[in-house]
């Protein structure tokens, strides 16, 4: 077993854990990484490992929203179990759009969208569309202080009750919806998010940039929005990792030596731990500030992976 290879897997597990939760794209930062890092492996385990590496990642949302997404807890009542299902349903419905799309298209995405010049589209494309949404956000929060619909030490998004003291800008970007918990979400919204999340197949779109704003622009909080996308991700990169399992280990031929078994095992463990790190700091983030910053990160990113490729590669020869 090559310790080398190990210490590149390491590495391409901290960048998935905090790349696959901040909505700047996971699967575009791992392509950009295996320009000046890669594995000795072959293309087909390489396609394989850069998805079924989420796997860590997704396991921390088990563990750190096992209550929320356990109908079974003993601590919850028949109502709050009946609640977990229902979450549960519109998850699986969340995911149908993606399913619908991903699965019978998926050779031709693997051949055809995974390049240098997509990725940084999409990367560009998106990061504007957090700066026009959030913007429009804060015009419509301003509206609603102007108008004494949002008040002060109120549940964000309870805007549609009578306030009992009017907010002031002094606030600052307090998150603030129509959709304030996941109770709020109806089985529509659920539905409408997966519709958005169909666009994080394109690479370098991101899957949870997609779906939150898929959330912000139907109306949820971004702390209801980051959390429903966290929920999503748990039956998408399952299915997703086992897809791509099956067609390495069946359509491709593929094995898996002690190499190839150590990789995997030191990728997804470390795209754990520093996946439970992430989801914490960006629960936190979102409460009281806004996406614009990522943003700006998406747009500067895509603008130097364009440059890289399209100029300095040619002019470099590499």
């Amino acid at each position: 077993m090559d310790i080398i290879e190990l210490l590149k897997s390491a590495f391409l597990g901290v960048v998935e854990g905090i790349t696959e939760w901040l909505p700047i794209s996971s699967t575009g930062h791992l392509i950009l990484v295996d320009e000046f890092i890669k594995l000795d492996v072959s293309q087909e385990f390489w396609n394989m490992f850069q998805v079924v590496i989420q796997l860590g990642a997704i396991l921390a949302v088990c563990v750190l929203f096992f209550r929320e997404l356990n109908p079974f807890s003993p601590s919850k009542g028949r109502e709050g179990r009946r609640d977990t299902w229902k979450l549960w349903g519109k998850i699986v419905l969340g995911c149908i759009p993606a399913a619908a799309v991903g699965i019978p298209l998926d050779d031709f995405m693997e051949e055809h969208l995974y390049s240098s010049v997509v990725v940084a589209a999409a990367l560009i494309v998106y990061g504007i569309a957090f700066i026009v949404i959030e913007n429009w956000r804060a015009r419509r929060r301003r509206q609603m202080i102007a108008s004494g619909e949002l008040a002060v030490g109120r549940p964000a998004g309870s805007h549609f009750a009578a306030p009992a003291q009017p907010a002031t800008d002094d606030d600052g970007d307090t998150d603030f919806g129509r959709i304030t918990t996941l109770e709020d979400l109806s089985w529509k919204t659920a539905l409408g998010i997966g519709c958005f999340q169909v666009l994080s197949l394109i690479p370098g779109t991101s899957r949870s940039g997609s779906t939150i704003i898929g959330g912000l622009l139907l109306g949820c909080t971004r702390t209801v929005a980051s959390k429903f996308t966290f929920f999503l991700a748990v039956p998408v990169m399952f299915g997703a990792s086992a897809l791509k399992l099956v067609k390495y280990l069946v359509m491709d031929g593929g094995t898996f030596g002690s190499n190839e078994i150590g990789i995997m095992v030191v990728g997804c463990l470390t795209a754990f731990v520093v996946s439970l790190l992430a989801i914490r700091w960006l629960m936190g983030f979102v409460r009281r500030h806004d996406f614009k910053g990522f943003g700006v990160y998406r747009i500067a990113l895509g603008v130097l992976v364009l440059v890289y490729f399209l100029c300095l590669v040619p002019a470099l020869g590499l």
